[in-house]
């Protein structure tokens, strides 16, 4: 009974570790360069590929069970890859959007404090994506770990062009690689 104890505090005290460390990591934006210039494109497909459940069925259906884990495991180190690079999006945006939100022009305001919202929200849920996606490694026939860091994401992109758009039209954010 001890030793389940002392197993559960060290398994909460590892992942209380791991959530810090990829927070820390992503919060550190250097100031060597224009925020803008900052963000690195994700390629959404890619991304909507590694999360789809119909993919991991297939695979599971096709491939033998050690095969299908080794595999499994190589496409949740890759989402890991995706959420912390939307992760570090998402903290660049929020500081443009934070600079954006003292516009005395009312719709670049507007859509300054939507993209702060969406940025906030995509880091909250890249941060459990990535709990998730810790845990799914360890175990990898659960569930699917980052739908809603995707989801989030694409709504961002969007977000991010508006902004872009109303105050710089000549030079537009991109955080979605482009088709």
């Amino acid at each position: 009974m001890t030793l389940a104890i002392i197993l559960v505090i060290a398994a909460a005290l590892s992942l209380i570790v791991i959530v810090w460390v990829t927070s820390s990591r992503t919060l550190q934006v250097s100031t060597d360069r224009s925020l803008a210039g900052q963000i690195q494109a994700i390629d959404v497909a890619a991304f909507r590929n590694l999360v789809d459940p119909s993919e991991d069925a297939y695979l599971r259906q096709r491939l033998p069970a050690a095969e299908f884990r080794m595999v499994r495991r190589e496409r949740l180190r890759a989402m890991a890859v995706y959420v912390q690079t939307a992760n570090r999006n998402a903290a660049i945006l929020v500081r443009l959007g934070q600079d954006a939100l003292a516009s005395s022009d009312a719709p670049t305001a507007e859509a300054a404090r939507q993209m702060v919202d969406n940025a906030l929200l995509l880091r909250r849920n890249a941060t459990f994506a990535m709990l998730k996606i810790y845990a799914a490694l360890a175990w990898p026939n659960s569930g699917l770990a980052a739908a809603p860091v995707l989801l989030g994401y694409e709504r961002l992109n969007g977000s991010a062009m508006l902004l872009g758009r109303l105050r710089n039209p000549a030079a537009p954010v991109r955080i979605a690689a482009a088709r």
